[in-house]
């Protein structure tokens, strides 16, 4: 079963038997409600898994709805088929999109004490009008940030055609909440400069305690190399082209191995662009184990998106003990992780961070002392720490419902 999932007996499904958790009761029935669950390759379902995952572990009983395989504790509904331009560029960036199923989502929201929704497509859309009709208590979470979608069309920088997004989100999904998760407070300033009302919960996604200061020698291949690391989908708004760039421009450009973990549809560009360094990037998808194994033998990190709501993959690398470096773009959460100027670079500038590269190339007592302080500063966001808030948030929503005698 999934996630501490209870066998469903034949008097719990349905909203005319379901029973609410008493006030101030741990354990709830939540549903996730999110268009892919299975595949771990992008930022959200990753931290929708460990999201599900820990609250089991907290005492609630769990179940999803989303596309994918068959499982116990889990409603499938089909993938919404597009176009094949469309399909190949969902495809590239990691995800799917789902279609609404009226039935199943019955069956799904009647069970739930809360339903928690993380993406505002078509399935949340149809989803959230069910749990209106039977009356279940429904929070959402902001995981899509505009600028994800626009620089994939070549459009990211127009500011208008961004604010146009947030705004249509709201008024087609987001305001149909009172509660709303947000990963950082840059994205909740996002959501308020965009005219949304609801009680905005600021929460961090959490980072999995196996994260965790930890150093490994380098493999063989890779002894005499200062390994630079940086994980995200290989898209637009992750910036890989300036860290590459960067790299060319580095005083230590023939001692550099630089790592790019993830997958995309920027590959075979960023494959060209590495060819005239001594040690071409090296890309490729890892799983937790070897993600955790691969930031353990690394030197540095580098964070060079423009876009960001919180980049748990960032926070992943400083808890497990490496120094970042971080674009200061205006539109990512991520430089309020940098405890110090060191750790920022000016946003698309590869001249900047090749000279925070040089710097922390050259200074490694300082990277490795840093490499601890940041360690110690990301235990404030593990996940169970984080996901206790959540909670908070669903137990908030239950009994707002339940005092208005809904």
């Amino acid at each position: 079963m999934l996630y501490n999932e209870k066998k469903p007996s034949g008097d719990d499904e349905g909203a005319g038997q379901r029973q609410r958790p008493a006030k101030g009761r741990m354990n709830m029935k939540v549903l996730l409600v999110i268009d892919q669950f299975d595949n771990a390759n992008n930022g959200t379902t990753i931290s929708a898994r460990r999201f599900a995952e820990t609250l089991g572990r907290h005492g609630n009983e769990v179940r999803v709805v989303s596309t994918g395989e068959a499982a116990d504790g889990k409603y499938v509904v089909k993938e919404l088929p597009l176009l094949p331009l469309a399909n190949w560029i969902v495809k590239k960036q990691g995800m799917c999109f789902a279609q609404s199923d009226r039935r199943l989502l019955e069956e799904a929201v009647g069970w739930a004490d809360v339903v928690h929704f993380l993406l505002p497509f078509w399935l949340g859309m149809a989803g959230v009008k069910v749990a209106e009709r039977l009356k279940v208590p429904h929070t959402a979470a902001f995981h899509v940030q505009p600028e994800n979608i626009t620089y994939t069309l070549g459009m990211g920088r127009w500011a208008g055609l961004n604010d146009g997004l947030y705004k249509g989100f709201n008024r087609l999904f987001y305001n149909r909440f009172t509660h709303i998760h947000c990963p950082s407070n840059f994205i909740a300033g996002e959501l308020r400069r965009n005219g949304y009302t609801a009680q905005l919960h600021v929460i961090s996604n959490g980072v999995d305690p196996a994260f965790t200061y930890r150093r490994l020698p380098k493999p063989p291949e890779y002894r005499d190399r200062f390994l630079i690391l940086m994980v995200g989908r290989l898209s637009n708004e992750k910036r890989q082209d300036v860290l590459i760039e960067a790299v060319k421009k580095s005083r230590y450009a023939n001692h550099i191995q630089l790592i790019l973990a993830g997958k995309g549809p920027n590959r075979r560009k960023y494959e060209e662009m590495g060819r005239g360094l001594r040690y071409p990037p090296v890309m490729g998808f890892y799983t937790k184990d070897q993600l955790r194994d691969l930031i353990a033998t690394c030197n540095l990190y580098v964070h060079a998106a423009d876009a960001e709501i919180e980049a748990i993959s960032c926070m992943e690398a400083f808890c497990s003990g490496l120094v970042p470096v971080i674009s200061n773009s205006p539109k990512s959460a991520t430089p309020q992780f940098a405890l110090d100027d060191r750790s920022l670079f000016r946003s698309g500038d590869s001249d900047d961070l090749a000279a925070k590269i040089d710097y922390w190339a050259s200074h490694g007592d300082e990277r490795r002392a840093m490499g601890r302080r940041y360690s110690e500063y990301g235990k404030r966001y593990g996940i169970d720490v984080c996901v206790e808030q959540i909670e908070e948030m669903f137990r908030q929503a239950i009994e707002e419902q339940s005092a208005a005698g809904i």
